[in-house]
């Protein structure tokens, strides 16, 4: 009798603690609204509607965090900005929930050869080999990158100084 009623108590608690388990969604399947987003901002990255793209794909992971296309999505629209390093950080979000992509390696590791990391690009060339066992398109596209280099920079016109021109002044005339 003396136990009966903790006994009750701890009971309730184990319950409701496993079920809280089992209403939880696996984790390969992604919220559909947070995956009609992504599609939605693919339509508006398409039309150039970058601010509008972007804005949705950050709903899109409001809703579910665990949507892989989306960071795709965004680091796309962070290339297209000129963004290489935001680019880089949302393909290494994307990495970290599949680790095996080799779809974000590659992406990942042009744009580290767009940014000059070329070290960094081959790291990713490796794993990408490590992943094909075969020859991947991905692999070629990304090797083909690193030997083509990064790209020259472009020099603004107001960033180059013209060198100092130096003449003798003109000899007063006597008066």
């Amino acid at each position: 009798m003396r136990y009966t009623v903790p006994a009750l108590a701890l009971s309730l608690a184990f319950a409701t603690v496993s079920s809280v388990g089992l209403s939880r969604a696996p984790d390969n399947v992604i919220n559909p609204r947070s995956s009609a987003l992504v599609t939605q901002a693919k339509a508006d990255v398409a039309a150039n509607r970058l601010d509008i793209a972007i804005d949705a794909l950050e709903t899109a992971l409001a809703v579910d965090p665990r949507n892989r296309e989306a960071y795709m999505t965004l680091a796309s629209v962070a290339r297209k900005q000129q963004l290489p390093g935001k680019a880089i950080r949302f393909y290494r979000e994307a990495l970290l929930i599949d680790p095996n992509d080799i779809n974000a390696l590659s992406a990942q590791g042009e744009t580290m050869v767009q940014k000059g990391a070329l070290a960094k690009a081959k790291e990713n060339l490796s794993r990408i080999e490590k992943l094909c066992l075969s020859s991947c398109p991905q692999q070629a596209q990304l090797a083909a990158s690193i030997a083509k280099g990064p790209a020259q920079p472009v020099v603004a016109v107001q960033s180059v100084k013209p060198a100092p021109v130096i003449t003798e002044a003109p000899k007063p005339k006597p008066e």
